[in-house]
């Protein structure tokens, strides 16, 4: 994995994420459109496929809404890195499909920076600065829901999986 940084501080809420008027929509990609509307509307014209996003603490708290991971990776982030999550934004997520990784280290990735990722060791590369950072990497269960697109094609899988054994 390899992109481009946006920074955001500590206690970005789902509201601020996805707004609560947009939750009668479920396409990730149309859900994108609206991501960050009220705080950084102008983040959706600079995303590309791949970029990262880089909080402080608490990312995702508040109201448990799966539509404020959906309209992240539906914008075409890959990750979000952060120092924590708040616990049903990071469930959600991973039920989703999309990779977080808990980083303290996080003050030192700059907007703008180009990072790479090495999901199996768990370390963040800052190309821009030639520095790398540890990160928490994702238990290896919650990797295979993650690399499956989420909960629902992981449990599509394992029925499919046990189906073709039993046969």
């Amino acid at each position: 994995m390899a992109g481009r940084s946006w920074k955001f501080g500590d206690d970005i809420d789902t509201d601020a994420i996805i707004p609560g008027k947009y939750l009668v929509i479920n396409d990730p990609p149309e859900l994108a459109k609206h991501l960050f509307e009220g705080i950084r509307p102008e983040i959706l014209m600079c995303v590309t496929e791949g970029d990262f996003l880089i909080a402080g603490e608490n990312f995702g708290c508040g109201s448990s809404r799966e539509h404020a991971p959906l309209a992240i990776k539906g914008s075409g982030i890959s990750a979000v890195i952060a120092k924590s999550f708040a616990r049903i934004f990071f469930r959600n997520a991973i039920n989703i499909g999309l990779t977080l990784f808990i980083c303290p280290e996080v003050d030192k990735i700059r907007e703008g920076d180009s990072l790479k990722i090495d999901m199996v060791l768990g370390e963040v590369y800052n190309i821009s600065r030639n520095k790398s950072y540890k990160t928490t990497p994702l238990p290896p269960f919650l990797m295979k829901i993650v690399e499956a697109g989420g909960l629902v094609e992981y449990t599509k899988r394992l029925v499919a999986n046990k189906a073709m054994s039993t046969t």
